[in-house]
């Protein structure tokens, strides 16, 4: 007996001794999970079965039918106690599991030489533990649920260190960072970077102490020499907002009265975070794979959590008013998996009618659909609803207000940063008379909202007269699945949608990260947000609606011709319509998807680089279920109603373009219409378009055939507030039970994020 089967052994028996008392411990969260059963052909050749007749594990060896390995306790189809599971890309886990899941002590190693060691919950890296990264960096300190969360020391390869507290991954709380050269900062941290209150020490011996915003000094601070004189004042990097005064100390006398705060800034860009680590897949992501022999021909796949391998999308309970219970109902996601998947079967079975299936066929303009939404009138249910918002947008815009600056202090993001305002029937001092019911306004982070709308560019009055103007409202009836509903201005300029209680948190959470993105990138492709508030009844039933004012990203003086929501998953993503019944309002998806879009090189490089830069933001927001939303408008259309290709196909099969039309020279040429195109909006692209032959029903993108259309594009991500919450983590769990974890949405926001780009990348190109 070699000493590692020793070991085991040893563990083993240390184990059996615990047996009873950890069959008593609860279920994790995710319920009982029935696994698979091992082989006849393993247990025939176990040669400790026959001894397990007291209910105790015992020792098993496998090499599952996939190729992975494991050796250790066994006990009920789970592995119970000590053991190891070696994956084929040479992952390996060696340490405690409890109903066929990591928990307790452990230790997980990568192929490329990283480790971790310490405690696991429910295949969660989760308690206290060290992290070696294969350049040699080291974390040591607390996890939670993957994420370094909680007190921990921070090695990293350059030589720099971090001790401190740590949120959700990054550097957030009380901290200190210290460079390789010495340099050091105490003080506070949020999201990763330098911010609040905190000191730098050089060092030569100088020293700032004050307020930090974006890892600058910015507000009040004091800047020390070693020998006694210091500069206090109001610090800034534009220098116009720069003033302080300096002190100096009787030995230095004048030395440095010519000293200009600039130079802190200069020095402080030297002083570089180190980023945090990319790990490739983390130990929950892993799949374990168990065969039955008697009750299942198929494999079912289960990550080392526990979890079975997602499912289908199925549309929420709809609720409009609702209560600050944001309450998953399970029960109906796992009864409807099955019927769903039938429906997306049959509605995407290939069809030689359809268009999309058959190159032989013309594509058609679709029937124009008719505008959509209910107008909102009286006598409508929503309509004091719709009142009541007009009031407070009224009032909250209108409302007399300093000159807005768009260098925002971080007191104007606290979340406890809202305005109530009481709208009495009979007015008041600060509000207008009114015929609806009475009732309460709120005002999330007023300042930041005034800064973003001065940022996009918005006019104060012609924000008004678009949503409180005349024209009423119109609500769409029921467009998604996240239970939202959604109002239209009559202008059809911006879009009003309903909130969840926890969707306003993760947008409270994210605002200072969003802002700051917006502001950085010009053409950011993330849909801009101008408001968020919240309308609460008065009188006993104390109801609420939390709603966010959006820009309509497919607002245009041209028809709308086709509109796709594309997110790069597959299960569930079909429209529920015949081809005879999608009009020009029509949201189709992935799977509907028969064109690849072609942008001039400039602009798709520019696309590229944007998507990447908007992605790495919501992934570090730890957001997912987003979309690209895409509106395309078909330049030629001919008599009968057929969109007209940009080429004439010659006897090789191929098309041979012509000049450019003269309507698409118009946008070269004239000045108005060059100023209204930039990335996503009124861009003049061509589409190339695919067919899905039998044997790729499934597959995202269909085959390319050279047939190319002229169009102008209009695109935007949509949808960015959804956090993968315990609700998303449930999701995941049930669907995965049945179907591939690849082809659902519900996922981690880094799969997420990297599934997103890998499919837009597809499905966008340059045109050559």
């Amino acid at each position: 007996m070699n000493k590692e089967q020793s070991g085991v052994l040893k563990a083993w028996e240390a184990t059996v001794r615990k047996t009873h008392a950890a069959k008593k411990r609860a279920n994790s969260i995710f319920g009982t999970i029935t696994m698979a059963n091992a082989t006849d052909d393993d247990l025939e050749n176990n040669n400790d079965k026959s001894d397990n007749i007291s209910g105790e594990p015992y020792l098993v060896e496998k090499i599952l039918p996939n190729g992975d390995y494991y050796t250790g306790q066994w006990y009920d189809n789970f592995p119970q106690g000590q053991g190891k599971y070696l994956w084929t890309d040479g992952c390996m886990y060696l340490g405690e599991w409890h109903r066929g899941k990591t928990m307790g002590k452990g230790r997980f190693s990568w192929p490329s030489g990283a480790t971790y060691e310490g405690e696991f919950k429910s295949g969660y890296i989760d308690g206290i533990g060290i992290y070696t990264g294969p350049s040699g960096d080291t974390y040591k300190g607390q996890w939670v649920m993957n994420f370094k969360h909680g007190h921990g020391i921070r090695f990293y390869p350059n030589g720099d260190w971090y001790d401190g507290e740590w949120r959700r991954g990054l550097q957030e709380g009380l901290g200190k960072y210290q460079w390789q050269n010495e340099n050091h900062y105490i003080g506070e941290w949020k999201n990763g970077m330098i911010c609040g209150t905190g000191t730098f020490v050089w060092s030569n011996e100088n020293k700032y102490d004050g307020q930090w915003e974006d890892g600058m000094p910015k507000g009040n601070g004091t800047h020390y020499w070693p020998d006694g004189s210091f500069y206090v004042g109001n610090w800034s990097k534009d220098p116009d907002e720069q003033n302080g005064t300096y002190y100096p100390s009787e030995s230095s006398q004048a030395a440095n009265l010519e000293w200009d705060p600039q130079t802190v800034y200069i020095e402080l860009a030297d002083c570089k975070i180190c980023p945090s680590e990319n790990v490739s897949i983390m130990p929950s992501q892993k799949v374990l794979a168990w065969y039955s022999a008697k009750t299942d021909d198929n494999p079912r796949r289960l990550s080392i959590d526990g979890r079975v391998s997602v499912g289908i999308e199925r549309p929420d309970k709809m609720h409009m008013w609702e209560s600050d219970d944001d309450s998953t109902d399970l029960t109906e996601v796992r009864r409807d998996l099955d019927s769903e998947l039938l429906c997306v079967q049959v509605q995407h079975q290939h069809d030689d009618t359809n268009p999309k299936f058959n190159l032989e066929l013309p594509l058609k303009v679709p029937k124009l659909g008719k505008r959509p939404g209910e107008t909102i009138s009286r006598g409508h249910k929503n309509y004091e609803l719709m009142l009541n918002l007009q009031l407070g947008i009224r009032h909250s815009v209108g409302r007399p207000a300093p000159a807005t600056s768009l260098d925002l202090k971080a007191a104007a993001f606290d979340p406890k940063e809202k305005i109530w305002t009481r709208f009495p029937t009979e007015g008041s001092k600060y509000t207008p008379p009114h015929q609806s019911c009475e009732f309460k306004w709120k005002d999330y982070c007023p300042v930041v909202f005034r800064a973003l709308r001065k940022l996009f560019k918005v006019d104060p009055a012609d924000y008004m007269i678009s949503i409180c103007g005349n024209g009423a409202l119109r609500e769409l009836s029921s467009p998604g699945k996240s239970g939202s509903f959604f109002y239209l201005t009559e202008d059809d300029r911006y879009m009003i949608k309903t909130m969840k209680k926890s969707e306003v948190k993760v947008f409270i959470r994210m605002l200072f990260a969003y802002y700051n993105h917006v502001r950085s990138f010009e053409n950011t492709l993330v849909i801009k947000y101008y408001g968020l508030h919240c309308v609460k009844l008065t009188g006993p039933i104390q109801r609420k609606v939390r709603f966010i004012i959006m820009g309509n990203l497919l607002r245009s003086e041209y028809t709308i011709h086709r509109r796709f929501d594309l997110k790069g998953s597959s299960l569930g993503r079909i429209t529920d319509k015949s081809e005879s019944e999608i009009d020009s309002t029509t949201i189709l998806k992935d799977l509907d998807l028969n064109f690849i879009f072609k942008l001039e090189k400039a602009w798709f490089e520019e696309f590229c680089w944007q998507i990447d830069r908007d992605c790495e933001f919501l992934e570090q927001e730890r957001t997912m279920d987003y979309s690209l939303l895409v509106g395309i408008h078909f330049k030629e259309i001919s008599a009968n109603g057929e969109f007209v290709p940009c080429g004439r196909r010659s006897s090789s099969g191929n098309y041979e373009n012509e000049s450019t039309p003269p309507d698409m020279e118009e946008h070269f040429l004239d000045p108005k219409r060059w100023g209204a195109i930039k990335l996503g909006a009124n861009m003049p692209a061509k589409v190339e378009r695919t067919i899905r032959k039998p044997k790729s029903v499934f597959h995202l993108v269909g085959e390319q055939t050279g047939e190319c259309y002229e169009v102008i594009m209009f695109f935007g991500i949509i949808d960015i507030l959804q956090d993968y919450d315990i609700t998303k983590r449930l999701e995941h769990a049930y669907k995965s039970i049945q179907y591939d974890p690849t082809s659902i949405s519900a996922v981690d926001p880094k799969q997420y994020s990297k599934r997103f780009r890998d499919f837009i990348f597809k499905v966008f190109c340059e045109d050559t």
